[in-house]
């Protein structure tokens, strides 16, 4: 996770992660982690299907059932 993070959010980008201040750093981690990581990812043990998409299965079925 933190050497995609990393090649992601700052190897990537033309200004050095030195240029920005720790209010920045740490928006910009939380977002992607927040919007990729805990979302959007694929995820072999869910059956490549991303978390977000996952829950989205579980908690349909879980209304659906009652």
């Amino acid at each position: 996770m933190w050497a995609r993070m990393k090649e992601e959010l700052f190897y990537s980008r033309e200004d050095k992660s030195e240029k920005y201040t720790m209010r920045e750093l740490k928006t910009m981690i939380w977002r992607y982690y927040m919007s990729y990581w805990a979302n959007r990812r694929i995820c072999t043990a869910n059956g490549r299907l991303p978390p977000a998409a996952r829950r989205k299965l579980y908690y349909d079925h879980i209304f659906l059932a009652a």
